[in-house]
């Protein structure tokens, strides 16, 4: 506990994670309206024409679960990225501030400064999975009796999809902490981080699509393979026609967690410090 409460000191001594949760807000309240604006129109039908073969997945779309899982867990797409810099930062400030070799002088162990600090990454991202959960509730709820669904707050699949969400982002600062001890300089590690969600996110999804229309539905089921598509698979509160079960993202995600925690933990025992 030490070694996690030192952890935790280090970061509050910066201004970073104040950075981060600044940006986070508005961050969030765009995404608010946009999943606001997608609820009305599913629920509106003010969608266009159909085709016949589409119907099932508007319709699964349309469900309450799936509408008060999306609302509920606003600013995932965003959120993960933050908690993924986050978990870079935890590592890389150590190399940045050089204060890596005190580190380790206090504490040899390096598995054990190793596994403080992906407790404290851990710890950062169950903050910012709560604040953005309360959040999630009043304004989701606002907007689901808007639109004439009610608040939906009994709903079971929304709050699994909300407990999925929270394994998210736990895992997500996992890969933040993992990409910290690959990539040491804070600006780089920063850097590739984005350039992999944001580039890898987008870009996989429009290779998907683009794929799936040549080749067939079952194309889709390649989105396992992208952390961040699988990370928004786990929280769609219903199995959409198309898509791959919710129970493999969530999977595929925590075997990617397992292998880059693990990773980090040797690169971090193996290297040298100096």
């Amino acid at each position: 506990m030490n070694l996690v409460r030192s952890e935790l000191l280090k970061i509050r001594t910066t201004n970073t994670w104040w950075i981060f949760a600044l940006i986070s807000l508005p961050l969030w309240a765009l995404t608010l309206l946009i999943n606001w604006l997608q609820a009305d129109a599913l629920t509106s039908g003010n969608i266009g024409d159909v085709p016949p073969d589409q119907a099932d997945t508007l319709a699964a779309a349309s469900s309450a679960d799936a509408l008060s899982s999306n609302l509920f867990t606003t600013g995932q797409f965003f959120g993960l990225m933050i908690v993924m810099l986050l978990g870079i930062i935890v590592v890389t400030s150590e190399f940045f501030h050089q204060t890596v070799t005190t580190t380790f002088l206090t504490q040899p162990h390096r598995t054990a400064v190793m596994s403080a600090k992906l407790v404290a990454a851990g710890l950062l991202a169950l903050l910012f999975w709560l604040v953005t959960t309360a959040l999630n509730l009043v304004a989701g709820s606002a907007v689901l009796n808007a639109i004439g669904e009610g608040s939906q707050l009994g709903n079971d699949a929304a709050w699994r999809a909300i407990g999925l969400n929270l394994l998210a982002y736990l895992l997500w600062a996992v890969f933040g902490v993992g990409i910290g001890v690959l990539i040491r300089s804070q600006i780089g590690a920063t850097v590739t981080g984005i350039l992999l969600y944001l580039g890898g996110s987008i870009g996989a999804a429009v290779v998907i699509a683009i794929l799936a229309n040549q080749w067939g539905e079952w194309i889709n089921n390649l989105q396992l393979l992208v952390p961040s598509l699988a990370s928004s698979l786990m929280v769609t509160g219903t199995d959409i026609p198309g898509n791959p079960p919710r129970w493999a993202g969530a999977a595929v995600l925590i075997g990617y967690a397992v292998v880059t925690g693990v990773a980090g933990t040797l690169l971090m025992r193996r290297r040298d410090i100096s």
